[in-house]
């Protein structure tokens, strides 16, 4: 994938002197992002957006065709088409469209890290637009890093946060008597625990997060944070995590000899008994498992004491939108109070919600403390006072790649 991507860029950069450029225009009617937004909305009643991205999850899926998708229809008369895809297929039809000077066909992208930079690099994003939407100034800290950075990449202004993910470790709670919450702790359960804990191989997103935790819990964030994405300097500051991974390795299941590929692999793990422990990006997820009764009610979740990774998810606009107003509409109902609290709820979606609770009226507050976040859910208080940010996005594929080569596993 990312070896399509680094094409993409460079393809990209060929043949940007004759393709179109993207700056928010909407045709013959001008810049879009010069108009009154109650023009904006004018103009959006009645339309189609198009809302590509990731469809991996039958929640969330449900949450943007039933809440977001009805929400839409009953404020502005707009139609909402959900298109699942992969985000390195998404990019690749902005490039072809971009390379044909044909029209657009996405109108918002869920997109991250990475691929953000990509799209950003390559100009295949409409330009900076959050300035234009009410409720990004109204409900967001704009200030706020996680605001104004995607994996370590600056947003100016390209794409809207719509939801926070935090890692967090589960557990069956009726077979674990004390969960750890360090990497000296972890090491100790699982040679109590032989061959009842492991995680997904990298470059699996959750699995990759883990290893990024581990690194952050031994050699500590402050030391990796601004490394520059050169692979030997990054593995020889990583190698303590690395030598601490090839140490658990013979406890984990099935002796390390194999990893789960992904993390629905292993979650059909845990639900199953193989294992007693799980982990996951979603710190809401465990509980929405509980009560579709695909994990057992005993399942808690609980963070290192050092704290665990956090990100923020966002959405963008492509350069040839074919609904620039709708597209915006769209994204500035997802900040919406009511929407953010709505995906909140585990029995929706269970996002973390990326409002600044400081500008919240006391009504507003109450949407929030309202929600049945259940026994399996860590406070969003607590959440947020462990969060340590991401790494840049140029060093994940390097740690994936030093992981690869120094943990072996069957067959390699």
């Amino acid at each position: 994938m990312r070896k399509v991507l680094s094409i993409l860029i460079i393809l990209t950069l060929a043949i940007s002197l004759v393709a179109c450029g993207g700056n928010g225009e909407t045709n013959e009617e001008g810049n879009v992002l010069d108009k009154d937004w109650k023009e904006i909305v004018k103009e959006a009643k009645g339309t189609e957006v198009s809302f590509y991205g990731w469809g991996g999850s039958q929640q969330t899926n449900e949450w943007i065709d039933g809440f977001l998708a009805d929400t839409m229809k009953e404020k502005y008369d707009i139609k909402v088409n959900r298109v699942p895809m992969n985000i390195e297929d998404i990019l690749n039809k902005m490039l072809s469209e971009k390379q044909l000077d044909s029209e657009g066909s996405i109108d918002v992208v869920w997109i991250n890290g990475e691929n953000f930079s990509t799209a950003k690099k390559s100009d295949l994003l409409m330009g900076t637009f959050t300035d234009v939407l009410p409720n990004f100034e109204k409900n967001l800290d704009v200030d706020s890093e996680e605001v104004k950075k995607d994996f370590g990449h600056e947003v100016d202004g390209m794409e809207a946060p719509f939801g926070k993910a935090q890692f967090v470790m589960i557990y069956d709670e009726a077979r674990v008597d004390k969960y750890p919450v360090n990497h000296k702790e972890l090491m100790e359960f699982a040679k109590s625990n032989k061959g009842k804990f492991t995680y997904p191989a990298p470059p699996d997103f959750t699995g990759s997060a883990f290893v990024r935790n581990i690194i952050y819990d031994i050699v500590g964030y402050e030391n990796v944070k601004d490394l520059e994405p050169n692979k030997e300097q990054v593995k020889e500051k990583i190698m303590p995590a690395i030598g601490y991974l090839q140490e658990l390795k013979p406890y984990l299941w099935r002796e390390g000899k194999t990893y789960p590929a992904t993390i629905a692999q292993l979650d059909n793990m845990y639900a199953d008994g193989e294992v007693v422990m799980d982990m996951t990006y979603n710190p809401n997820s465990a509980e929405a498992k509980v009560r579709t009764g695909e994990f057992p009610e005993s399942t808690r979740t609980f963070l290192f004491e050092n704290g665990t990774i956090g990100n923020t998810h966002f959405l963008s606009i492509p350069f040839n939108s074919p609904n620039n107003p709708g597209a915006l509409v769209l994204i500035n109902e997802i900040l919406s109070i009511e929407a953010q609290a709505s995906k909140y709820d585990p029995k929706n979606w269970g996002d973390l919600p990326v409002i600044d609770n400081s500008k919240l009226s006391e009504e507003e507050k109450a949407l929030f403390e309202e929600i049945d976040l259940g026994e399996a859910t860590l406070p969003q208080e607590e959440l947020l006072t462990n969060r340590i940010p991401e790494l840049p996005a140029d060093l994940v594929p390097i740690i994936e790649e030093i992981w690869l080569e120094n943990i072996p596993t069957e067959g390699e």
